[in-house]
């Protein structure tokens, strides 16, 4: 029985994840082999940056104007790391 390539394919080590993560927001879940996740947090990381710099007051710092954003961000980093994490645990563990 032939299995999937993607199943043949060694996980990307975690710090590259992790380092492609923080250069390019939700690419690092494309990694990861989840593209739709990786879309939906830069979906919600430009929707949350645009609707807290439009509610921001005008005297407030450009990291508090893309607060939302830069919290979406975070997670999406996060996130990344943590199942580069797992899926790199599960095929070293399994071996």
């Amino acid at each position: 029985m032939k299995q999937p390539s993607r199943l043949l394919q060694s996980p990307v080590h975690p710090y590259l994840v992790l380092l492609i993560a923080i250069v390019l927001p939700g690419v690092g879940q494309v990694v990861n082999h989840n593209p739709m996740r990786g879309l939906t947090m830069l979906f919600f990381m430009l929707v949350l940056g645009v609707v807290t710099y439009q509610m921001a007051a005008p005297g407030i710092s450009v990291i508090g104007q893309f607060a939302g954003g830069i919290f979406i961000y975070a997670l999406s980093i996060m996130d990344a790391y943590m199942w580069a994490r797992i899926r790199w645990e599960q095929a070293n563990f399994s071996q």
